[in-house]
C-alpha cells in the first residue's frame, strides 16, 4: 500500500524532531519502539541515542527501504506490521525489560494504537506520540472537557502536552494541526474495576448523550427509566444537573461502584426487560 493511499504526511522540521527526542528522554540502554517511521525523520536520532530500536511500519515499500538502510545493524529491527494489532507481550525484545514508544501516528489509527499499548500486559515506560491536535487535547482533557477518549487514556496513563505542530512542518502538509503528547503509563489503572469491559461499558453509555445532564445521558445509554437513572446519580451524591464531561476519574469510580452495587442496571436496546450483566462489549472494541 502506497503512502499516498495511506494519507501519510512526513515530518521534515528538525526543531520538532528535537522536541520529540528531548521529551522521550532517551538513554543508551533504552529499547525504543518507533511507530510509523516513514522516511526516518526521527529514526536516525533514535538509533544514535538508544540501545535497540524496533521500527513498526505499515507501508511495505517504506518498510523495505528502512530494512535496507539498517541492514547489518543488529540493534535495529524492522517490522512490516499494523501497530493497532502489535502484541508487545510477544516480542522478544520487549518481553526482556522496559521499553519506550515514539511515533508520528497516522491520524486514522492513533486512538487504537495508543489504546493497544496502554492496555497491553507489557506497557511501555512512556509514549511520546504525535497525533491530531484535537485528539491530543481530548486525551489530556481535564474535568469540564472530558470525553470517552479522555477517560480511556487517563485510566492507564498521565497525559502531558509537549508541543503543537503546524501543517507546514510536514510534506505534504496535512489539512489539520498536530500535537506531540507524552503519555506516562501508571503501574495500575487509576480506577478500580472488576474488568475493563465492565467499567468502560458504563463510561461509554454515560457519554451516550454528552450534552445532556448525566442522568439523562445514563437513561439514554443504559436504556433504563429516567427515574432509575436519576436515582443512580443521586446515590453517588452528585448533583443531577452535572454533565458527563464534568466527571473526574475519581467521580467515575464513585459512579461505577454505585452502579455495581445496584446490580449494573441496564436494558437491551429495543427490549422492556431489564438486563443485569457483567458481560458487555468494552470500549476497545469500538475502533
Amino acid at each position: 500500500m502506497t503512502p499516498q493511499r495511506l494519507g501519510q504526511h512526513f515530518l521534515e522540521d528538525s526543531s520538532v524532531v528535537d522536541s520529540v527526542i528531548t521529551a522521550a528522554d532517551l538513554k543508551p540502554t533504552d529499547t525504543v519502539v518507533e511507530i510509523g517511521p516513514g522516511r526516518g525523520a526521527l529514526t536516525g536520532e533514535l538509533v544514535n541515542r538508544s540501545g535497540r530500536v524496533l521500527l513498526i511500519e505499515y507501508d511495505t515499500d517504506l518498510a523495505d527501504r528502512l530494512e535496507a538502510r539498517y541492514d547489518g545493524k543488529p540493534n535495529v529491527r524492522v517490522l512490516n506490521a499494523d501497530a493497532r494489532e502489535f502484541g508487545s507481550d510477544l516480542d522478544p525484545w520487549l518481553s526482556e525489560g522496559p521499553y519506550k514508544v515514539v511515533g508520528n501516528l497516522p491520524y486514522y489509527a492513533a486512538n487504537p494504537i495508543v489504546r493497544n499499548f496502554l492496555e497491553s500486559t507489557r506497557k511501555p515506560d512512556s509514549m511520546v506520540v504525535m497525533v491530531q491536535r484535537e485528539v491530543a487535547r481530548d486525551m489530556a482533557a481535564q474535568p469540564g472537557d472530558m470525553s470517552l477518549l479522555s477517560v480511556a487514556v487517563q485510566v492507564y496513563a498521565n497525559a502531558e502536552h509537549v508541543i503543537d505542530v503546524p501543517p507546514e512542518c510536514f510534506n505534504p502538509p496535512p489539512k489539520v494541526h498536530s500535537s506531540v503528547l507524552k503519555l506516562s503509563p501508571t503501574p495500575e489503572p487509576t480506577v478500580r474495576f472488576e474488568s475493563a469491559e465492565d467499567f468502560f461499558n458504563l463510561v461509554r453509555k454515560g457519554f451516550k448523550s454528552p450534552r445532556k445532564q448525566l442522568h439523562n445521558s445514563l437513561c439514554d445509554g443504559l436504556f433504563i427509566a429516567l427515574q432509575d437513572a436519576r436515582q443512580l446519580v443521586e446515590l453517588t451524591g452528585f448533583e443531577t444537573s452535572r454533565r458527563p464531561a464534568t466527571l473526574s476519574l475519581a467521580d467515575w469510580q464513585v459512579l461505577y461502584d454505585t452502579w455495581v452495587k445496584q446490580g449494573r442496571p441496564q436494558q437491551v436496546a429495543g427490549s422492556t426487560r431489564r438486563k443485569r450483566t457483567e458481560s458487555v462489549k468494552g470500549i476497545h472494541r469500538d475502533g
